[in-house]
């Protein structure tokens, strides 16, 4: 008994690296079957709908399997890499004392405890497949202390049927209720329960193809397609005509080449970017307005800062003082600095600014943003501007760094474009797009000069923002750019 209990081999299960994540796509390995690993040794690294994250392992020991590839998008609580830790009771202990009969109930409580370990909350203990989910009315004896557990996977009405484990004789009656019971609760994971909630699709109707009786997202969706391929033949179930028509998708399939096209599955950050961009463009009525301006003197002043020694070593660049500027701006009209809040039919008023800045990676358009930013100074606002900056180019930008943004700068002139009609981020209130800033032929003092010019363009939430509101905030950007000065006037 003493050799079994010197290696156990543990799960490591994807966790919800974000705040109500379903899945994310493994994208690189950085441990082989083999490895030794430590607590708190980064092991992959993953996408999720919200940035690239590294999870690290939680205990020492070998990895024994990875049960992913590169590539694989894996559902939040699924096992991923399997790790052989010292000291610790093998997973194997576990199936017998699942097994063991009614009559020895002390000895599985104390073998449970040992296989028992802190995983993801929410998704219970890590146990084996066959102590976690029984088969559908199975006669299973479960001690006292997996009855936590029990619950957890069959709701109340299974709690009920694990809890009496020391009589046999109400086992044979239980059984009975507990097919209705388990039809009404039946074994599914928290993503594929959520996915099943959100296509309206009862999981009691479902048929699973899973081990031991448990649904899978295939499952669910071929619940979907079920109920709605017979609503056409119901009819005219004797006509042949409904046959031909799911003909139309392979049809589809061969009209695709190959050789000339390429199809990218949308997954990740592109695909909650697109969401949130639909949702945006769809609930907030978006008004946008312009204004070009003369920057000669902004451009002159961020040269005289690159050699200040207050910012030595520090990201100085137009983009500084446009971030400065609109803070000023927001803080002369607050109320532009708002979000709608539909589900209680109120507007509110935000005291702080989280200032986005939208940031184009190789996995899509982020927008992070700088908490408390309208409390720094500039050169505290230059050391955040560059550390996200620097922190998006190399994917690591957290999830946290992403949410409650209040309202955003994106910066388009990088790219040469003179202006844009920028899509609000999601929830908040407004997003000042830059251009290029280019020489220019410009009226300056009377007669026509090559001056430093840009267009800007704010975009605004209609419901929080009137267009005398969202003038002002512009036309106030544009007055500080066009006259640095009013930084320390207006500040």
């Amino acid at each position: 008994m003493t050799t079994m209990t010197e290696t156990s081999v543990r799960e490591f299960k994807m966790p919800d690296v974000g705040e109500g994540l379903t899945e994310a796509e493994i994208l690189k390995w950085y441990v082989q079957v083999g490895d030794t690993v430590t607590d708190g040794q980064v092991v992959c690294e993953v996408e999720t709908a919200k940035a690239a994250v590294e999870l690290p392992i939680p205990y020492d020991g070998v990895v024994h399997a990875l049960h992913f590839p590169e590539g694989t998008t894996v559902d939040v609580g699924t096992p991923i890499i399997a790790v052989g830790v010292a000291g610790a009771a093998p997973a194997e202990a576990e199936v017998p004392a699942q097994a063991a009969p009614a009559a020895e109930p002390q000895q599985a409580e104390e073998a449970e405890p040992q296989g028992r370990q802190p995983v993801l909350v929410g998704y219970g203990v890590s146990t084996s497949a066959t102590k976690r989910r029984p088969r559908k009315g199975q006669e299973v004896t479960v001690p006292q202390a997996g009855t936590a557990l029990q619950s957890e996977l069959n709701g109340h009405a299974g709690a009920a049927t694990a809890t009496a484990p020391a009589a046999p004789a109400p086992e044979p009656a239980a059984p009975a209720p507990a097919a209705p019971e388990s039809k009404e609760r039946p074994l599914a994971k928290p993503p594929v329960r959520k996915l099943a909630k959100d296509l309206g699709v009862d999981l009691a109707t479902v048929v699973p193809s899973g081990p031991d009786g448990i649904i899978t997202r295939e499952d669910v969706h071929a619940a979907v397609a079920a109920t709605t391929a017979p609503q056409a033949p119901e009819p005219a179930a004797a006509q042949p005509a409904p046959q031909p028509a799911p003909q139309p998708a392979p049809a589809q399939a061969q009209s695709y080449d190959t050789a000339r096209e390429t199809r990218v599955p949308v997954k990740g950050v592109r695909k909650a970017t697109a969401a949130a961009m639909v949702g945006s463009a769809f609930t907030a009525p978006h008004v946008t307005e312009f204004v070009t301006v003369d920057v000669t003197r902004t451009m002159r002043l961020v040269e005289e800062l690159k050699q200040d020694k207050e910012f030595a070593g520090l990201r100085v660049n137009p983009l500084l003082l446009i971030a400065k500027a609109l803070l000023v701006a927001v803080k002369r009209n607050p109320d532009v600095n708002a979000s709608w809040d539909e589900a209680n039919q109120e507007i509110v008023l935000k005291h702080y600014v989280n200032l986005g800045i939208a940031a184009a990676t190789p996995r899509g358009l982020i927008v992070p943003n700088i908490k408390d930013a309208h409390a720094k100074t500039l050169p505290q606002l230059a050391e955040s501007l560059g550390e996200l900056v620097s922190t998006a180019r190399e994917g690591r930008t957290s999830p946290a760094a992403m949410q409650g943004g209040t309202v955003t700068i994106t910066n388009v002139g990088v790219f040469g474009v003179d202006t844009g009609t920028p899509i609000l981020n999601s929830g908040e209130s407004a997003i000042l797009a830059v251009g290029a800033i280019k020489l220019q032929p410009w009226v300056h003092k009377g007669k026509v000069k090559p001056r430093q010019v840009t267009t800007l363009a704010l975009s605004f939430d209609h419901r929080l923002v009137d267009g005398e509101l969202g003038s002002k905030v512009l036309a106030d950007v544009a007055a500080i750019l066009e006259q640095p000065k009013r930084l320390i006037s207006w500040a």
